[in-house]
C-alpha cells in the first residue's frame, strides 16, 4: 500500500484552471484564473507548492509553500484523490473541507465552508487540467444524468492511518414527478439505505434524515452534497461527486461522528450498469 506521501506525489504537475466562488445555492460570485504547481524536490522528499491567482484587472497573487510532512487534517487515496479540512466540528466555530478528485489529466476540487452560525456559507469549485492538455468540456450536471443503477467500489481511509478498507457498492437512482429516490447498498449482506429528495431547480433537497442535506448540481458534471445548516449532535458528511463520463462517476465523502469528530474519507468509483 502506497504511503500518504507517495499518494500526494500523484498530484505533481502544473495545474491550470480557475477558482469559482459560489453562494450556498450555486450562484457564481467570482471566477479567478489560477495556476497551481506541485513540484517534488530533494529526491521526492520535499514538495514545493506554488499558487498563482490572476484576478481580472489586478496583478497576479503568488503563494509559495514547502513541506516534507503532511498535516493530520489531510488524507490521500491511492489514485491521488484527497481531502483536507476541519478535524472537529464544534459550535461557534468555522468549519469546512476541501475535497479533491483526479481523472486522467484533470483535477476537480470543491471547498465547502460553514460559518459560526452553522450555516453553509460559501462553495469554491476548482477545475484544473495539466498544462499542455485540453481543458474539460463536460456539461453541467443534470438530475437525469444520475438516474440508473451504479455499481462500484468504495475505499475508506482513516485519520489514524489504520489499513484501508474496501467494499462493493450499489446505488440505484430514480426520478419521477420532481422526486428523486436513492437506494444505496454496501457489500454483499449490508442493509439497503433509501432516501427521497425533492428537485428544486439545480438542487435536490433531502429533508427527512437526521441531518437534512442539499445536492447541488454544478458545472463540469459536478455535484456538491452537504447540509445547508449543521444540526448539532448528529452525524454529518461532506461529499463531492464527479460525472467523469456519462457512465463513470467518482464520489469523495468526508464523514464526521455525532460528536463532530472526523472519522474517515471514502472514495467511491462507480459505473452505470443500466
Amino acid at each position: 500500500m502506497a504511503s500518504q506521501w507517495e499518494r500526494l506525489l500523484k498530484n505533481a504537475g502544473r495545474w491550470v484552471g480557475s477558482f469559482t466562488q459560489m453562494s450556498p445555492t450555486g450562484e457564481v460570485l467570482a471566477d479567478t484564473p489560477t495556476v497551481v504547481e506541485l513540484t517534488p524536490l530533494d529526491h521526492d522528499n520535499l514538495m514545493r507548492q506554488t499558487i498563482t491567482k490572476q484576478p481580472p484587472g489586478e496583478p497576479p497573487q503568488e503563494t509559495v509553500l514547502q513541506y516534507r510532512t503532511l498535516a493530520k487534517s489531510v488524507l490521500f487515496l491511492d489514485n491521488g484523490a484527497f481531502s483536507q479540512g476541519s478535524m472537529q466540528w464544534g459550535p461557534f466555530s468555522e468549519f469546512g473541507a476541501e475535497l479533491g478528485l483526479i481523472a486522467d489529466n484533470h483535477r476537480l476540487r470543491l471547498v465547502q465552508l460553514f460559518d459560526q452560525n452553522r450555516d453553509l456559507h460559501q462553495l469554491t469549485l476548482i477545475r484544473e487540467h495539466l498544462d499542455g492538455t485540453t481543458p474539460s468540456t463536460r456539461p453541467p450536471l443534470q438530475v437525469d444524468d444520475l438516474v440508473g443503477t451504479w455499481t462500484g467500489k468504495a475505499t475508506m481511509v482513516y485519520p489514524d492511518l489504520r489499513p484501508d478498507d474496501s467494499y462493493a457498492t450499489r446505488l440505484s437512482i430514480t426520478h419521477h414527478n420532481h422526486t428523486v429516490t436513492q437506494t444505496l447498498e454496501f457489500g454483499d449482506e449490508g442493509p439497503s439505505i433509501q432516501s427521497q429528495g425533492v428537485v428544486s431547480g439545480d438542487r435536490i433537497l433531502f429533508t427527512s434524515g437526521s441531518q437534512p442535506v442539499q445536492v447541488l448540481l454544478l458545472p463540469d458534471g459536478v455535484s456538491s452534497t452537504c447540509p445547508m445548516a449543521i444540526t448539532p449532535r448528529q452525524p454529518l458528511f461532506l461529499e463531492v461527486g464527479w460525472l467523469v463520463t456519462p457512465t463513470h462517476r467518482q464520489r469523495l465523502i468526508r464523514q464526521y461522528s455525532a460528536q463532530g469528530t472526523w472519522l474517515s474519507l471514502t472514495l467511491v468509483v462507480e459505473t452505470k450498469v443500466e
